[in-house]
């Protein structure tokens, strides 16, 4: 009886109560399965965990803060409870606090209610803890293809390889190359003024990062203008579309016809000369170029 009653309290640990830190020692036989099966059944277990005990942890995976769609959370868990339980770790830091591995949704809402936060609690180090999150990320389905790459970036930017990048969001290395590629091409001033774009996916952030190298970031932040974070993608996109258009070409008269064709950009002008019309006068054009251009500061000058 005593030993049927040892068994259930380890079962049944209280609410609250914080999963104990020792790991059970390996042993062999009945004992050895035992034991296992209980700290199986701990880590299976969801306790009750007051939310101003909970920090942040990890890699930021998320792009848009959205305090409206926590509110609402917040007042569906007021209405219907919390239905699904977060996942945190003890505090390597603080004694008695923990971190948040994923559900930080959840727990933001719960903390707006002021209510204590249903969660399973596990022992994990730092690379454990991304890769977790990682994995819960790729399981998603609101999770947008461009914050899924700047989650991959911040895991390689922390130190990690690209194996466990790709174990945590379960990615083949070539697909983590091209996220990585678009990623780093991404400015971070805009891709914090665009958003997460949940409806924009790799082709599009790929053709809009292949316009917008060795422009002012200050002038891409400033187009993205836009109600939505789809909208401030298009409307990016759309500006540096506009720009990269060729210029408008003008024809180059001549006495007898045309002889080719200007264009002019904002940081040179192009002179197109048809060698079938110009009978030369490009050749001699080429060769009087250092006079003609003389003559021109001279008359500057004068």
């Amino acid at each position: 009886m005593a030993r049927k009653d040892l068994l259930k309290g380890l079962l049944s640990p209280s609410p609250g109560a914080p999963v104990p830190s020792a790991q059970p020692r390996a042993t062999k036989g009945a004992i050895g399965a035992v034991s296992q099966s209980i700290a199986d059944l701990r880590n299976r277990s969801v306790i009750e965990v007051p939310s101003d005990m909970i920090d942040h942890a990890g890699l930021r995976d998320r792009l848009d803060d959205d305090p409206e769609g926590i509110a609402l959370l917040a007042e569906s868990m007021r209405e219907y409870g919390q239905q699904v339980p977060v996942l945190l770790r003890h505090s390597p830091n603080s004694e008695g606090r923990y971190e948040i591995v994923y559900g930080r949704r959840r727990v933001a809402a719960m903390k707006l209610l002021g209510r204590p936060v249903k969660a399973m609690v596990r022992h994990l180090n730092d690379r454990d803890l991304v890769i977790a999150q990682g994995q819960e990320n790729t399981a998603r389905k609101d999770l947008s293809f461009i914050e899924k790459a700047n989650f991959a970036r911040h895991m390689r930017d922390s130190g990690y390889d690209r194996k466990v990048i790709c174990d945590a969001l379960q990615i083949d290395k070539t697909l983590i190359s091209r996220m990585l590629t678009i990623a780093d091409a991404v400015p971070p001033a805009l891709l914090t003024a665009i958003g997460a774009a949940p409806g924009i996916g790799r082709d599009r952030w790929m053709k809009l990062t292949s316009r917008i190298a060795s422009r002012n970031v200050g002038a891409l932040v400033a187009a993205a203008v836009g109600n939505t974070s789809d909208a401030r993608f298009e409307a990016v996109l759309a500006n540096v579309t506009a720009a990269s258009k060729p210029p408008a070409r003008q024809v180059l008269p001549g006495a007898n016809g045309p002889l080719g064709q200007v264009s002019r950009s904002a940081r040179s002008t192009t002179l197109t000369i048809a060698r079938d019309t110009a009978a030369g006068f490009d050749d001699w054009l080429v060769a009087n170029m250092e006079a003609i251009h003389h003559d021109w500061l001279a008359s500057r000058d004068e």
